[in-house]
């Protein structure tokens, strides 16, 4: 197994998000899932499951109100409560969100999060004692999509996505180097999401193979290989970050997608998308985010886990998997309740309950990595895509029936109000 800057190769993700909304509203997802009020109950938790390694992120909104001024008491009790706990942290830097007086889009913006960079640097290095482990930008392509191609959150451009790109990898890169040059032995990690688009007809195929390519965009320039006026290099990040989830597969029809499930003979093994990013840039490699809402939070697990195997069998060098997120919270768009962690977000009685399937799982992942790591045979176990098919098939059937019946009393409730 490839060495790893965490102390375990399992870890948990708290989900950061602090876009603006495309109707002006900010998300807070630490704030919503009650994190910076929890941060010791939920890092003990953490390190109770096993996990000694996290994500999390220090909410740049907060901390710079005020153009150069930085108030760090949003992420110091998250930082003491992870070292208490014994976790090692990788920080967010800039997770969607960023200060009101800032524009990713406009001069200054790199600036400002090298300066931001460095200071977080400076604080980790005396608060935690060693160098920090930071992703500056989360998921430049991704984001560059939404933000800059669509209009679905912050800065809510449109047709300007290239351009986004463009700035968001030389803010990475600004940051990046700002940080190391402050505090030396800084791990820079560079996430975004692998995916598989295929066409739904013909005339689509040019369509879908752009989207299929721009997933390197973000690594490319960091690198180098892309926008080399940018001054990326082999220095643009330490660490490639890879975050894959059950619908990262899917068949464009002009503007529209269709996910692609596992089990459809033209999705591919998520081994396959681990070897090919390895293939192209030779890093070390974390899957830094996954997950699955409801009953097949466990078989996915299971299946995710026994594909990265497949993959370190065939040189591929993952140190780490983070459960991401692994506090389930509300959904970004409408609130609603999303249970996709190993940790349910209402506390009884002091604790968020544990996801008792997916939990017993990562135990049992936990002890097939290490055999694994100290040169054990792990047999493949190639029943686990079907098994996870089938939950997902199980688990789609009953949201299906559980929404008709709701829709049906609803439809009772307002015939009986009308007579």
């Amino acid at each position: 197994m490839a060495s790893s800057p965490f102390p375990g190769f399992f870890l948990g993700g708290f989900e950061c998000s602090a876009q603006r909304r495309k109707d002006g509203r900010r998300l807070d997802l630490i704030a919503a899932t009650r994190h910076d009020l929890l941060a010791e109950e939920d890092y003990a938790a953490l390190a109770a499951q096993g996990l000694r390694g996290a994500r999390d992120g220090a909410r740049w909104h907060l901390i710079e109100r005020v153009p150069e001024r930085y108030d760090w008491s949003p992420v110091l009790p998250l930082m003491r409560a992870a070292r208490k706990a014994g976790v090692r942290v990788a920080w967010d830097l800039c997770h969607y969100g960023y200060p009101d007086h800032l524009d990713p889009l406009e001069e200054g913006f790199a600036a400002a999060l090298a300066r931001y960079a460095a200071a977080f640097a400076r604080l980790c290095l005396e608060e935690e004692g060693q160098p920090p482990i930071l992703c500056p930008v989360n998921e430049i392509s991704f984001w560059s999509w939404a933000g800059g191609e669509v209009g679905y959150f912050n800065p809510g451009a449109r047709d300007r996505g290239g351009e986004l790109k463009a700035k968001l990898v030389a803010a990475h890169l600004a940051a990046g180097r700002a940080a190391r040059a402050a505090v030396p032995g800084t791990r820079v990690i560079a996430v975004d999401p692998l995916i598989h688009v295929l066409p739904h007809r013909p005339e689509d195929a040019e369509t879908a193979a752009a989207y299929d390519r721009s997933q390197w965009d973000g690594w490319n320039g960091l690198l180098g290989l892309a926008w080399p006026e940018l001054g990326g290099g082999p220095d643009g990040f330490d660490v490639m970050g890879v975050n894959y989830y059950w619908n990262n597969q899917w068949e464009r029809e002009g503007e529209a997608g269709r996910t692609v499930r596992l089990g459809d003979p033209r999705h591919r093994p998520f081994r396959e998308l681990l070897r090919d990013a390895h293939a192209r840039y030779r890093r070390p490699m974390i899957i830094t985010e996954t997950s699955i809402e409801g009953a097949p939070r466990a078989p996915w697990l299971r299946y995710v886990c026994n594909e990265a195997r497949a993959a370190m069998r065939a040189g591929v060098p993952i140190s780490g998997l983070c459960l991401y997120p692994v506090v389930s919270h509300p959904g970004w768009d409408d609130d609603r309740y999303c249970p996709n962690g190993l940790f349910e977000m209402p506390p009884r009685h002091g604790r968020r309950p544990v996801d008792a399937p997916l939990a017993r799982e990562l135990a049992r992942q936990a002890a097939l990595f290490e055999a694994f790591r100290r040169g054990e045979a792990v047999p493949d176990e190639p029943e686990s895509g079907p098994a996870f098919a089938a939950a997902w098939e199980h688990s789609e059937a009953a949201r299906i029936a559980a929404g008709a019946e709701a829709e049906r009393l609803a439809g009772d409730v307002a015939a009986t109000e009308q007579r």
